[in-house]
């Protein structure tokens, strides 16, 4: 086995570890119904090397009451920063979802670079913008936005982390994922990898294993079902 494809079994085996710890608290939620007649569109791409916002992975349009935007990835050892860039099309109140390992640091920025939420509880009024942002209340304007995702303070950067987010404006017709892979020199963009469908795979085997929970009704457990179909 390649030292590439095992790196990507070990990460498969990380993010199943992370989604069985959150089950607990995906069973604590209320259940809410599915829209009806939803399209779900996903990609994956290979994340930038580059370590600024100029190199953010593009995830989608941000439309109120149309679309949601779903990310996958990792942080992987000595990874220090991931960007994800996305635009709001019209003024509306905002959700983002948060799984995964713990330790994970998100930030919303603007095309400008300021922060407009932090998940630093250290972060002051960004913080308590991070609050309103879980909970569906931060208003957000038209425009670019970009997420950055780092580690916490104090966590160690050989330490692999591994997170899914969700982005909405209230309900939505149209699902896209986005699983976002390391950056590897010589990838052919047109065939899956070997790394690409084990992490395919280890999604699915993950998704599996939470059968008990009915997925489709609340963000987080769209988050955890990683259920992908069609193209984007």
């Amino acid at each position: 086995m390649s030292d590439s494809l095992a790196g990507v079994n070990q990460m498969v085996s990380d993010l199943t570890k992370s989604i069985d710890a959150a089950v607990k608290r995906v069973q604590a939620q209320s259940q809410a119904q599915t829209p009806e007649n939803v399209k779900e569109f996903q990609k994956e791409v290979r994340k930038s090397s580059g370590t600024s916002a100029a190199f953010a992975t593009d995830i989608g349009i941000l439309a109120r009451g149309t679309t949601r935007l779903n990310v996958v990835s990792s942080l992987a050892a000595k990874d220090t920063v991931d960007f994800y860039k996305f635009k709001v099309t019209s003024k509306g109140e905002a959700t983002l979802g948060q799984i995964g390992d713990e330790g994970v640091r998100v930030q919303l920025q603007t095309k400008l670079g300021v922060v407009v939420a932090d998940s630093n509880k250290e972060a002051g009024k960004n913080y308590d913008n991070y609050l309103k942002l879980a909970s569906g209340e931060l208003e957000l304007d038209r425009g670019d936005y970009t997420l950055r995702v780092t580690r916490d303070k104090g966590v160690d950067v050989k330490d692999s982390k591994n997170y899914a987010l969700q982005l909405s404006m209230g309900s939505y017709s149209q699902d896209y994922d986005t699983v976002a892979k390391q950056p590897k020199a010589g990838d052919s963009p047109f065939q899956l990898s070997a790394s690409q469908q084990a992490m395919l795979d280890g999604l699915n085997n993950a998704a599996a294993n939470l059968k008990s929970i009915p997925f489709g009704q609340t963000g987080t457990q769209k988050l955890l079902g990683s259920v992908f179909s069609g193209t984007f």
